[in-house]
């Protein structure tokens, strides 16, 4: 498998490129920042991405925007989140968005090599191998949330079909409506949750975050 790793620990940056190659992977590229992740991925074709969260220059979220960033570029590679932390307002963009497999592990909790190497194995077949600890702190945010008590009956069903990831034209389809008449109900729904229009088109992904939340439907292996 073409592997490519954005890790700003060199230590662990090169500790990741000896035992992916030592299993038989090819590791196309180790990054030291996301700097040049999207040129690097177009020239290396990996069928595989590790990134960090905490990258330079702030070693804030600069890993998992990026990553983020990937995903929208090449929808269909997977990518494993490997960090020390739960960034979790892109996490839960990663987790609730459509696509290539996605993984997230914590490193503190890595505790088996061979359990990585599988889980490495497994996110690059079409799995979603999420670290529990993930998880729990993604759901523990809103476990209850009070706006969706603003919903009528049918603006839910319309938020559970965008969870599905269903389009305004297949949600049309299944409710025997009008396109406009989704149109509308999204609108509502939007503005009941308040969320607020932005450049990058990120409301669908959060409302659907909400309805996944409320609801108590965890991600589980092989959910993409």
């Amino acid at each position: 498998m073409r592997i490519l790793i954005c890790e700003d620990s060199v230590l662990l940056r090169e500790g990741l490129v000896r035992l992916l190659e030592d299993a038989g992977h090819t590791v196309v590229a180790a990054l030291p920042d996301a700097s040049e992740l999207g040129e690097t991925v177009a020239a290396t074709a990996p069928e595989l991405s590790i990134l960090d969260v905490r990258l330079p220059p702030t070693f804030t979220d600069e890993g998992i925007r990026a990553a983020v960033a990937l995903r929208a570029e090449n929808p269909e590679l997977p990518v494993l989140v490997l960090s020390q932390y739960v960034e979790e307002r892109y996490a839960s963009e990663l987790i609730a968005g459509r696509g290539g497999a996605i993984g997230y592990l914590l490193k503190d909790r890595v505790a088996d090599v061979r359990d990585f190497l599988d889980s490495v194995e497994r996110i690059a077949a079409g799995a979603s191998v999420l670290d529990p600890e993930v998880v729990a702190q993604l759901l523990s945010r809103r476990t209850r949330d009070d706006r969706l008590v603003a919903l009528t009956d049918r603006e839910r069903t319309v938020l559970a079909l965008i969870a599905e990831g269903k389009s305004n034209q297949a949600i049309a389809g299944v409710l025997y409506v009008s396109e406009a008449s989704v149109e509308k109900y999204v609108t509502a729904i939007f503005q009941k949750l308040g969320l607020e229009q932005d450049g990058a088109g990120n409301r669908r992904v959060l409302a659907a975050l909400v309805h996944i939340e409320s609801s108590g439907t965890t991600p589980t292996a092989g959910r993409q």
